[in-house]
C-alpha cells in the first residue's frame, strides 16, 4: 500500500459528489425510503448500466410496491417488467423466490445484516452491502467493479479480486467512510475514472491519485 491521504480523497469526493449522476441505489433510497425496494434495485443493477436500471426501476415500482406484489406476479410478466437489465431472466427467478423467503424466513421485512442478507437468492456480498449501508446506514462497504478498480488506482490497496478489496478495506479505511465509500467511487468511476483512458485531466483527485497502472488518460 502506497502513501495515500484517504481522509483528503474522501473530503474531495464528499465536495464534488453532488455533481455527479447518483448511483441507482441512492436514488432508489432518496425517492422510496424503502429497504425492500433498495434491495431490489441494487439485485437489478447488476452488470447493468445505472441509467438503464434506473428507468426499470421507475417502471417496476409503480406496479410492485410490496414483496406481496413479486409473490403475485408471474415470471414471464416480472420479466418483461424488468427487461432489458442485464440477465433479466435469472433475475426475476430471483426475485420470485426472494419475495418468498421474505415472507417465510423474515417475517416481510429486510433484514439488516449481511449473513442474513446473503441467504436471499441473487445477493451477494456487495448488494447485501450496499442496501446495508444506503438503506440501513450502516456502516458496509460495498465492493463493485469501481470500488476494486478505483482503490487499487488510488494506490489505496494492492489486491487482485473484489472480495480482497472489501477485506483490505474493512482493515484499513476508517469506519466512518464505510457508508459513502461506495457511493462516492461508483460515481466518480462512472462519470471521470473509466477502466481504460480515464479522464484525468478533469479529476478532482488528480494530484492526489497515483494513478497505478493507468497507461494512457484523457
Amino acid at each position: 500500500m502506497m502513501n495515500v491521504n484517504i481522509d483528503k480523497i474522501y473530503d474531495v469526493l464528499a465536495r464534488e459528489y453532488p455533481k455527479w449522476r447518483v448511483p441507482v441505489a441512492n436514488l432508489v433510497d432518496a425517492q422510496t425510503k424503502d429497504p425492500f425496494k433498495v434491495l431490489v434495485g441494487t439485485l437489478l443493477s447488476a452488470q447493468t448500466r445505472d441509467e438503464v436500471t434506473a428507468v426499470v426501476c421507475q417502471k417496476l415500482f409503480k406496479k410492485i410496491k410490496h414483496y406481496k406484489d413479486l409473490e403475485k406476479i408471474d415470471v414471464k410478466s416480472l420479466q418483461e417488467l424488468i427487461y432489458p437489465v442485464s440477465y433479466y431472466r435469472t433475475k426475476a427467478k430471483h426475485l420470485k423466490i426472494l419475495a418468498r423467503k421474505l415472507r417465510e424466513e423474515f417475517d416481510g421485512v429486510v433484514p439488516d445484516e449481511v449473513d442474513e442478507l446473503v441467504k436471499l437468492p441473487g445477493v451477494g456480498h456487495k448488494t447485501a452491502n450496499v442496501t446495508l449501508a444506503t438503506a440501513f446506514k450502516k456502516p458496509a462497504i460495498g465492493v463493485d467493479t469501481h470500488v476494486h478498480r478505483l482503490s487499487n488506482r488510488f494506490g489505496y490497496v494492492k489486491t487482485k479480486t473484489r472480495y480482497e478489496t472489501e477485506m483490505k478495506l474493512r482493515e484499513i479505511l476508517p469506519k466512518k467512510y464505510w457508508v459513502k465509500y461506495n457511493t462516492y467511487l461508483v460515481a466518480l468511476g462512472q462519470r471521470i475514472c473509466h477502466p481504460t483512458s480515464p479522464k484525468c485531466s478533469m479529476c478532482p483527485l488528480n494530484k492526489l491519485c497515483k494513478k497505478v497502472g493507468v497507461t494512457r488518460s484523457r
